[in-house]
């Protein structure tokens, strides 16, 4: 064939090779292999079980006629909310003027390294969408060095060994806590230790704290308290608020960096325009807060934490090394253990251990490949989704109310997960 024809050459090279988002990319397989008859657990898609409060989507629906193009930077209504919001939660000082509303966080980060040009610094392991972002724009990625033995947290000291050699050099550092995919958080003492070394060198922190209303304990707190001149809050309404699907995200900047901002705004203004406008109407009564919200968060953190420990044990009682949750809804298991036993199988990757445990037992989980590791890292993440959020909800708040949730609620509230480490343990056993 003549290349000169062949349209495929000219593709960016930046996009080339580059997969389908690998979340996505599993939930479309678990849903093709359900629709086939197979009976799958997917615990690959990290989307929350929970249903969106109703009070929110008594909004969507009074607000369905809204139709007009809003401002570019978002509703100033919703801004002076989600404003108030971070004030609130963070004792901050923020306006509506330091908030950028966008169609979900992903695209707000992806506008961020257009708009920025600089390096970007990712702790490993990391979410799936970071590097490949960056790839598609043509910015350098470097990956920072995490350890297990640290609840793969970021330290102070090995982001000055990575700066250090080039003090000036622009650079984004992005933090996702709790994370996605360990579930573990910092302490306020690694924020500031973290921080210090931020303001030292000048970097623009992206704070992706998209899971800080379910941390288990309800005490999340932001990097911004202590490196406020260089950090950007990104949040949004698809973790804590069960809807993913609605896409709406949302940046926070300080005064410092209102450039950067504005910058995000004009490619806004020239690729998508503004964000739904029923949904930015809708999405104010979810950052205004509320007694209701705060009974449904509480009742969230509660199902999440007691199948977070369930899973957790049941895990290291196979012989999976993993750290205990703290926040969010995963849990990032090392199969190490299994090396011999997997390699007699021929299964020597982290994306072969996932495919053969699909194939072998309908359990979907995503390989550590995927989230910044070396293929031979026998780890994967596992989302601890697939349960009825709703009946979870109720049951927590009516039968359990007054008593602590053990593991009779796991059994009766989200018997899928069950099942998943019933199998999970039987195919561990038989290799």
């Amino acid at each position: 064939m003549d290349i000169q024809t062949d349209h495929r050459y000219a593709i960016n090279l930046n996009v080339r090779g580059i997969q389908p988002s690998a979340t996505l990319r599993i939930n479309e397989l678990s849903n093709q292999l359900r629709s086939e008859g197979r009976d799958i657990v997917k615990l690959g898609l990290g989307q929350s079980p929970f249903p969106v409060p109703e009070r929110v989507v008594e909004a969507l629906r009074q607000h369905a006629h809204e139709k007009d193009y809003l401002p570019v930077k978002g509703l100033k209504a919703l801004r002076e909310a989600i404003a108030g919001y971070i004030n609130r939660s963070e004792r901050m000082r923020f306006t509506w003027e330091d908030v950028l509303i966008g169609p979900g966080s992903k695209e707000l980060l992806f506008m961020l390294q257009l708009a920025y040009y600089g390096d970007l610094l990712i702790p490993r392991p990391s979410w799936v969408s970071y590097a490949p972002q960056a790839r598609i724009i043509g910015r350098s990625v470097h990956w920072l060095p995490t350890h297990a033995e640290n609840n793969w947290q970021l330290t102070a000291e090995e982001l000055d060994i990575i700066c250090r050699d080039d003090p000036s050099r622009p650079r984004i550092l992005i933090l996702n806590y709790p994370s996605n995919p360990t579930g573990c958080t910092y302490t306020e003492d690694q924020l500031l230790a973290l921080a210090n070394v931020a303001r030292k060198y000048k970097l623009i922190l992206l704070s992706d704290e998209i899971y800080g209303e379910v941390h288990f304990e309800g005490k999340h707190k932001s990097i911004a308290r202590y490196y406020p001149e260089g950090t950007i809050i990104s949040t949004g309404l698809s973790k804590w608020a069960g809807a993913g699907g609605w896409r709406l995200g949302t940046f926070i900047f300080p005064p410092e960096l209102r450039p950067l901002q504005n910058a995000m705004a004009i490619i806004a203004s020239e690729t998508y325009t503004a964000t739904s406008a029923p949904i930015q109407h809708a999405a104010i009564a979810a950052f205004s807060g509320g007694a209701d919200l705060d009974e449904y968060l509480k009742q969230s953190r509660r199902v999440l934490k007691v199948v977070g420990e369930y899973l957790h044990r049941r895990l290291t009682a196979m012989g999976a090394v993993v750290q205990k949750p703290e926040g969010a809804f995963y849990l990032f298991p090392d199969f190490s253990g299994f090396r011999e036993a997997l390699a007699r199988r021929d299964i020597k990757t982290s994306q072969a251990l996932c495919q053969s445990l699909l194939e072998d037992t309908g359990v979907a989980i995503l390989p550590a490949s995927d989230f910044g590791f070396v293929p031979d890292h026998l780890a994967a993440r596992l989302a601890f989704v697939d349960f009825d959020g709703a009946e979870a909800l109720k049951l927590a708040g009516d039968d359990y109310a007054n008593q602590e949730l053990e593991d009779d609620f796991v059994n009766q509230a989200c018997p899928r997960l069950v099942k998943a480490m019933d199998r999970l343990e039987q195919w561990l056993t038989g290799l």
